[in-house]
């Protein structure tokens, strides 16, 4: 059987393609050793990684936490998942105490009204007990001696890092006292808004090294559904 001369000799030449004995005389012209159907592959570059995406998508590698019910439409990210796990476990480790709050919000004060205010509503809204000092501590109260025993009252913290309780924590205001007791404590959840985290552990390497969530990844309304979620304690739940 005749075999083609291109791969060898070539068909570059019109005489080339002539003295072919598969191709010569049949007007083939010159030898081209990629078919002229093929195309390269294109290749996308991939997400960087790290983000946690929408929390109501399904995307890759999203899955949901064993104290997350499974009526829940919101879905969570891996990294979530392992920074989220150890206050599930703090929280199960306190259990039901019916005399104390959910939730101690620690903020900066210029947020009382603003985003603090949000989650306060938000998460009360999802069924949270929260210990709020703008609604919690009365007119003529000692401030300090309320809000310590705030944290006293409280199975959990959550700490809303925005740039002002950044501002505060950098001139040892009253978040940095807030804070110290929480961390002492291992028992804060980060929940950072318009900054970021770079940002924080320039101003607190400790309060940087909590993984939380982050309003740049979910809605304000999606992470506090997603706090509700973490401290519930139903027995009908699986626990971690």
């Amino acid at each position: 059987m005749s075999r083609c001369t291109a791969p060898v000799q070539g068909h570059r030449t019109s005489s080339g393609a002539a003295a072919c004995p598969v191709h010569g005389g049949r007007g083939y012209g010159y030898y081209s050793p990629t078919p002229s159907y093929y195309s390269p592959p294109s290749y996308s570059a991939r997400s960087g990684g790290g983000g946690t995406g929408s929390s109501g998508g399904s995307g890759s590698g999203r899955t949901r936490p064993k104290w997350s019910p499974s009526s829940s439409p919101l879905t969570y990210s891996p990294e979530q998942v392992r920074a989220l796990t150890p206050y599930r476990r703090a929280v199960e480790s306190v259990g039901l105490q019916p005399e104390l709050r959910d939730i101690f919000l620690c903020h900066a004060w210029d947020d009382r009204r603003g985003a603090a205010a949000e989650l306060n509503d938000l998460l009360e809204a999802a069924g949270v007990s929260v210990w709020f000092s703008e609604k919690d501590i009365l007119l003529g109260q000692p401030f300090m001696r309320e809000i310590d025993r705030g944290l006293a009252k409280s199975r959990v913290g959550v700490v809303l890092i925005t740039p002002a309780l950044l501002e505060r924590v950098n001139n040892r205001g009253v978040s940095d006292k807030e804070l110290s007791e929480l961390l002492a404590r291992d028992l804060l959840i980060p929940v950072v808004h318009e900054t970021t985290y770079d940002e924080v552990r320039r101003i607190s390497p400790l309060l940087g090294s909590r993984n939380g969530l982050d309003t740049s990844a979910d809605s304000m309304e999606s992470i506090a559904t997603k706090i509700a979620e973490l401290v519930a304690l139903d027995d009908e739940l699986e626990r971690v």
